[in-house]
């Protein structure tokens, strides 16, 4: 049976999600998050795609990002996604899939919904318990809105983002205070993506 045909459209916003293959780590040590987040960036120069939101955990990737042309949305992650997968299989001599399946994309159609799904993102590794304090996870978008790290990969803030104060220390301020917030669904949406 053929997969369904993704349906995209320029200037939407998506939700990412992909997982190692059998939910196997895909990231080992900080040089394959490093290594990722540098495939990203590059071909963020190749296609009109803007990146607001990212989590890297150990077996699955989450992003929200929009797609200034919808149609560049699969080329762009086919080509991080399989650059990463061959450096991967390189370094840890492996064969087979690195990822399951294709990648889900969850078409957002309401804008207050993106700060809803930013939260989600960055709240995974509270989630997880890898951390007990988010401040100390490197391989999100988290610290870009509460401390202004930047480290290329966001190059425009969340929209919605911008309307949660009128001064940056506000805005980082009710950030942290949304993304704390801990919500009943949150189980309820992991097990649905079966992460």
């Amino acid at each position: 049976m053929p997969r369904k045909s993704r349906s995209l459209t320029d200037g939407g916003y998506y939700h990412i999600i992909t997982r190692g293959n059998d939910r196997k780590t895909i990231f080992k040590d900080s040089e394959d998050y490093f290594r990722f987040l540098e495939i990203l960036k590059r071909y963020l120069e190749k296609f009109q795609i803007l990146i607001f939101n990212y989590c890297l955990m150990p077996n699955h990737i989450h992003m929200l990002l929009q797609a200034i042309k919808g149609a560049e949305l699969p080329k762009y992650m086919q080509g991080v996604l399989q650059v990463y997968a061959h450096c991967f299989r390189k370094k840890y001599d492996s064969v087979g899939f690195v990822f399951q399946n294709r990648y889900k994309s969850l078409y957002i159609d309401k804008e207050s919904y993106l700060i809803e799904c930013a939260r989600y993102i960055e709240r995974n590794p509270l989630r997880a318990k890898i951390v007990r304090n988010l401040r100390e996870y490197p391989w999100s978008s988290f610290s870009y809105y509460i401390k202004g790290k930047d480290n290329g990969v966001i190059r425009r803030d969340n929209p919605f983002y911008m309307s949660l104060a009128s001064t940056e220390v506000g805005r980082q301020r009710r950030f942290i205070e949304l993304v704390l917030e801990e919500r009943l669904y949150e189980q309820i949406i992991d097990d649905f993506f079966r992460i």
